[in-house]
């Protein structure tokens, strides 16, 4: 599978909420783009959880891998980080949903932290 947006990536943020964190393991770090934007080769082994009435997730599944987060009222979708093979040329602009972070880790740059 291969995921490529058309135009330069937007800066992405890491969400510390309980959701990202167990989906992922820690917390996620994602970009958004306008859905128009987003091109997926392989898209036949893209399969979706519906997580909540308005989110659903996309992961391979082939290999299990994080790949959407798609908030089903908007018309942008939200990449992993993970998925980019090469550089993204791109660098964290904030943090979000701080006050649902771990306990077990500290966030120690001085990006912006927002609460939700």
């Amino acid at each position: 599978m291969k995921v490529a947006v058309e135009g330069d990536l937007p800066r992405p943020n890491a969400c510390h909420c309980v959701a990202c964190r167990k989906h992922g393991g820690h917390y996620g770090a994602s970009l958004e783009v306008p859905r128009a934007a987003l091109r997926v080769e392989g898209e036949h082994a893209v399969r979706w959880y519906q997580s909540s009435e308005k989110v659903r997730r996309g992961f391979c599944g082939i290999c299990g891998s994080t790949l959407f987060w798609d908030p089903i009222h908007h018309d942008w979708t939200a990449i992993a980080m993970g998925v980019f093979d090469g550089p993204t040329d791109t660098s964290l602009s904030m943090h979000i949903f701080v006050s649902e972070k771990g306990d077990y880790y500290e966030i120690a740059d001085e990006l912006p932290q927002n609460e939700t």
